[in-house]
């Protein structure tokens, strides 16, 4: 099993200058192409869960223990991070309760002193385990399972306090939005980036790793400067799930499911599961995280 704390993923990533793909993963299908491409390309991966999925897929301890199970069933014998996304404070510790070894606390919503106790909290008890914490300042664009964001330029000031409460990796909004991007999107405010990768990191003595949640659809030239101004994690779900969306509505749409022998939902699904994998090949390909399991 090569199941190892968030922490010890993206410190490489860091150091190195690419950064590693955390895919959310939605059902058995989704987790197994995610394990299979990090496996194939040798990648380090985050396989995150939302607490949408995580109820879902039966609870928190499934979820860890499908992909523990999976992780040991496919060989994947690269390092696999369990990611809790966005969780608040009481799935936080169900999750690290049940096995995750990366944890997102988000208390962007609530008042910043208070988002700063909750995660000192976080922090405490999921270091006692060897868990890692990342967590949130200046609310990111879109809706995540139901919390919606403005789309903030996070406060260099709320990012150097919230590196204070100890967190192993920081989000921070520069303009990046969950789900699709409008058409009027202007972009990442990547000057804003470069002057908070460098406050947090003079707070804190050493390169800290920023994680860019909305990585879909975000243009590679973009992903690509945010990773050389300090962001070690781009957060994918909507791109991979468009992708999934398209081929199995192709497969049904062409009537290759109607011959008798193709209603086993394993065969219309499998379309889906091959789009999947590609759009994360192609992700891991611009992260440059592709190989870095070798060393």
């Amino acid at each position: 099993m090569t199941i190892v704390s968030g922490k010890e993923i993206i410190q490489q990533a860091r150091t190195e200058q690419y950064a590693v793909g955390a895919f959310n993963t939605n059902n058995l299908e989704w987790t197994k192409a995610i394990l299979h491409m990090a496996a194939t390309q040798k990648a380090p991966t985050f396989v995150a869960a939302s607490m949408g999925a995580i109820k879902y897929m039966g609870g928190y301890k499934t979820v860890a223990h499908l992909i523990q199970d999976l992780d040991d069933a496919l060989d994947v014998s690269v390092p696999i991070a369990i990611h809790l996304d966005h969780g608040d404070y009481d799935a936080s510790l169900a999750a690290i309760d049940a096995g995750f070894t990366s944890i997102m606390f988000d208390g962007s919503h609530l008042p910043l002193n208070e988002n700063l106790a909750r995660t000192r909290e976080i922090v405490q008890i999921a270091h006692e385990k060897g868990i890692s914490v990342e967590a949130e300042v200046g609310s990111i664009g879109g809706e995540e399972d139901g919390i919606i964001g403005n789309g903030e330029i996070a406060p260099i000031a709320d990012a150097v306090a919230m590196v204070n409460t100890q967190i192993d990796f920081l989000a921070a909004g520069i303009g990046n939005i969950h789900g699709a991007y409008p058409d009027n999107w202007h972009g990442l405010n990547l000057d804003h980036l470069q002057k908070l990768t460098t406050a947090v990191n003079d707070a804190a003595g050493y390169n800290v790793p920023i994680v860019l949640h909305g990585g879909s659809g975000v243009p590679d030239d973009q992903i690509l400067k945010a990773i050389a101004l300090g962001v070690a994690k781009v957060n994918v779900n909507t791109e991979a799930q468009l992708a999934f969306h398209q081929a199995v509505r192709d497969f049904v749409l062409s009537g290759q499911d109607l011959q008798g022998k193709n209603y086993d939902p394993r065969k219309f699904l499998a379309p889906g599961v091959v789009a999947i994998e590609k759009s994360l090949t192609e992700r891991m390909s611009i992260f440059g995280s592709i190989g870095k399991a070798t060393h």
